[in-house]
C-alpha cells in the first residue's frame, strides 16, 4: 500500500506553511528543553525533519496496516462481552501498531512522554488516520481529550494520566444523555462527594458516547444539588481500570461500524474533578467541543481524499463505449468540482488549525508568565479568529465529505452500490460527520455570530488586500463582487429583521449568509497557494466558479424573499 503522507503533495505544502516557523517557536519555547530530552529539537529546523519522519511513519502505518483492515473491521465490528467493549480483530491490531509507531500523545508535553508536536501534525495524522477508516479515527483521534487535561486539569491529575495516552490509552468525552443530546445544559448524571472514600462518584446513564469503554473517559455531571442548568454541572475524569461502569449496548450503526458507540450506566464510578466545579459546560466543554469540531475536520477532509480517489481511479479502469469512463465531460466535470472541495476543505482544515495552534500556545505561556501587551493582543486576535473559522471548517468540510462520497458513488455507477468496493463503506461512513460534534444546522447558530460581528467580512478583507497572481485577476475582481454581495445581503437582512423586530428572520437566511462567506473564503485560500505552486490554479478557477454560483444563488434567494414569506412557512408549520 501507499504511503498516506509521502503520496500526498497538498499535506505536504500545508507542513511547510509560512506559520509553521512561528508556530515552532512558541511550541519550542525558544528550543529551551534541547539539553533536558534528547529527542527535544535544537532547531526549527531540526524540528520540522522531526515532523516530517513521524507523520511518515503515520502514513505508513496507515498504508500498510488501518486501511487493510478497514473492511474487515467494518464486517465484524466490535461487541459487548461481560459488560464490556471487545474490539475488531483488526480494531485491535490498527491500536497495536499505531502504539508502537509511538503515535500517542503527539502535542502533549515531554514531561508526560509526549512528543510535544504542533496541533498541526495531530490534524494531519487524524486526516490519514481517517483516509484509511474513519470509523478508527474515531479512537485513535480521541486523544485530543488528553489536551482538556493539560489545560485545565491539575499537576496531580495530569501526571495520572497524561502519560498513559502518551502510551496509547484511547479515550472518551461523556457528555450526551438520552434526554440531553445537543441541548448539554438538560444533563442529569449525578455527581456526588464521598466523605469517607474522599471522592466524587458519578451514577447515571450516558449515550451515544463514541468508545463508551475507552480507558480514560471526560465525563459530564451535575454536581451542584437542585440545578437544572448549565451552572450545576463539572467536569469529571473516569478511570477505566475502575470497573465502575458497565456497557449497556453498542449501537447499531449505518456506519463507521468499528467505533464503538455505546450507552452506559455509571453506578458509584469513582472520578476525579477537573478545574472548577460548576464551569463543566461552560468552559470545560466548550473548549473540548472546539478540539471535536477540529477533528471531524479533518476525519471529514481524509474522507474527502479516500472518496475523491476512489472515484478518479474507478473512472480510470471503467470502460463504456470504447473508452474509459473519466473522458466523458459529465465525468470529469464532476471529478474537476471534486477535487476543488477536497482541496478548498484541507485549506481551511489547516487555515483553522493554525489559528487555533497559536490561540492554545498563547494561553498555555499565560499560565508560566504574564503576556506582553503585543502578546494579548495576538491571543486576541488569533482567538476570535478560530472562534469563527471552527464552526464554519465543520460546516463546509463534513457537507463536502457527503457530496464527494456520494458522487464517487455515482462514478462507480451499480457497482458502487455493492460491497464489491471501499465507496460503499466511505459513503456510509460520511453521513454521520455532519451529524455528530454538532450538526451542520449547529455549525450555522455557531458561525452566524461571526457573521454580525464582522469576523468573517474583516478576514475577508484580509485577503483581499493580499497579491495574487495575475492568471487570477478575472477571480480576484470577482470574488471582490461577491464580498460586495455579501455586506448587501447582511445589510437587507438586518434591515427587515430590526423593521419587523426580530421574530427569527436573520435565523432563517443564516446558512446562506455563512456560506456566502465560506465560499469567499475557501477561494482566497486556494487562490493563495496557487501563487506558491502552480498546481493549485485551475482547482482555485473551479472553486471559484462553484463560489459564484452558490453566492448568487443565496443572493437571488434573499433578495425575493419577504416577511410574508416566512410567515407562510411558520403558518404551514402551525398546521401540521
Amino acid at each position: 500500500m501507499a504511503n498516506f503522507f509521502l503520496d500526498n503533495k497538498d499535506l505536504q505544502y500545508h507542513l511547510g506553511h509560512p506559520l509553521m516557523r512561528k508556530i515552532v517557536e512558541l511550541k519550542e519555547r525558544g528550543f529551551a528543553e534541547k539539553d533536558k530530552y534528547d529527542y527535544a529539537p535544537k532547531s526549527f529546523e531540526d524540528a520540522m525533519d522531526n515532523y516530517r519522519r513521524v507523520l511518515e511513519i503515520a502514513g505508513e502505518v496507515c498504508g500498510d496496516v488501518i486501511a487493510p483492515n478497514a473492511e474487515g473491521v467494518d464486517h465484524e465490528g466490535p461487541r459487548v462481552v461481560n459488560d464490556h467493549v471487545v474490539y475488531a480483530e483488526g480494531t485491535a491490531r490498527n491500536l497495536e501498531a499505531i502504539t508502537k509507531a509511538g503515535l500517542g500523545g503527539i502535542t502533549l508535553p515531554r514531561k508526560y512522554n509526549g512528543l510535544n508536536f504542533p496541533l498541526i501534525c495531530f490534524v494531519m495524522a487524524n486526516e490519514m488516520v481517517a483516509r484509511a477508516d474513519a470509523g478508527f479515527e474515531n479512537l485513535w483521534g480521541l486523544q485530543d481529550c488528553a489536551e482538556t487535561l493539560n489545560e485545565f486539569a491539575s499537576e496531580e491529575i495530569k501526571q495520572a494520566f497524561l502519560p498513559l495516552v502518551s502510551e496509547g490509552a484511547t479515550c472518551a468525552m461523556d457528555l450526551t444523555e438520552p434526554d440531553a443530546g445537543s441541548d448539554l445544559g438538560a444533563v442529569m448524571l449525578k455527581a456526588t462527594w464521598d466523605e469517607e472514600r474522599q471522592t466524587w462518584l458519578l451514577n447515571g446513564v450516558k449515550r451515544f458516547i463514541t468508545n463508551g469503554d475507552g480507558d480514560i473517559s471526560l465525563v459530564l455531571a451535575r454536581s451542584e444539588e437542585g440545578t437544572a442548568d448549565a451552572r450545576g454541572l463539572s467536569m469529571f475524569v473516569y478511570d477505566r481500570r475502575d470497573m465502575a461502569v458497565k456497557v449497556r449496548r453498542i449501537e447499531n450503526k449505518l456506519g463507521i461500524k468499528g467505533s464503538p458507540t455505546c450507552e452506559l450506566v455509571f453506578t458509584n464510578a469513582p472520578a476525579k474533578l477537573v478545574g472548577d466545579r460548576k464551569m463543566g459546560l461552560i468552559k470545560y466543554v466548550m473548549s473540548l467541543m472546539n478540539a471535536a469540531r477540529l477533528g471531524i475536520g479533518a476525519q471529514s477532509v481524509g474522507l474527502c481524499e479516500a472518496a475523491y480517489r476512489e472515484g478518479l481511479k474507478y473512472a480510470h479502469e471503467r470502460e463504456q463505449f470504447g473508452k474509459p469512463i473519466i473522458l466523458f465531460p459529465a465525468m470529469y466535470e464532476m471529478l474537476s468540482n471534486m477535487k476543488a472541495k477536497l482541496l478548498g476543505a484541507r485549506a481551511l482544515l489547516y487555515e483553522t488549525t493554525r489559528f487555533v495552534e497559536i490561540y492554545k500556545q498563547y494561553t498555555h505561556i499565560s499560565h508560566e508568565r504574564d503576556l506582553t501587551p503585543e502578546e494579548r493582543a495576538e491571543m486576541k486576535f488569533y482567538t476570535k479568529l478560530a472562534d469563527g473559522f471552527t464552526p464554519l471548517l465543520k460546516l463546509f468540510s463534513s457537507e463536502y465529505a457527503n457530496q464527494l462520497a456520494y458522487d464517487a458513488l455515482q462514478i462507480h455507477g451499480g457497482s458502487g452500490y455493492m460491497k464489491d468496493y471501499p465507496i460503499e463503506r466511505i459513503y456510509r461512513d460520511a453521513r454521520i460527520t455532519n451529524i455528530y460534534e454538532g450538526t451542520s444546522q449547529l455549525q450555522v447558530v455557531a458561525a452566524i455570530n461571526h457573521i454580525t460581528k464582522g469576523t468573517y467580512l474583516d478576514q475577508i478583507k484580509e485577503y483581499e488586500s493580499a497579491t495574487y497572481l495575475p492568471e487570477l485577476e478575472k477571480e480576484h475582481k470577482l470574488l471582490i463582487a461577491l464580498r460586495e454581495k455579501l455586506e448587501k445581503m447582511i445589510a437587507k437582512v438586518d434591515a427587515t429583521e430590526a423593521e419587523h423586530k426580530g421574530e427569527g428572520y436573520k435565523d432563517f437566511h443564516a446558512r446562506r449568509l455563512v456560506e456566502t462567506a465560506g465560499h469567499i473564503i475557501i477561494t482566497y485560500l486556494l487562490m493563495r497557494q496557487s501563487g506558491e505552486v502552480s498546481d493549485y490554479l485551475t482547482p482555485a478557477r473551479t472553486f471559484a466558479k462553484i463560489a459564484q454560483a452558490q453566492v448568487n444563488a443565496a443572493e437571488t434567494y434573499i433578495e425575493n424573499f419577504d416577511w410574508d414569506q416566512l410567515a407562510a412557512f411558520k403558518q404551514v408549520i402551525d398546521e401540521e
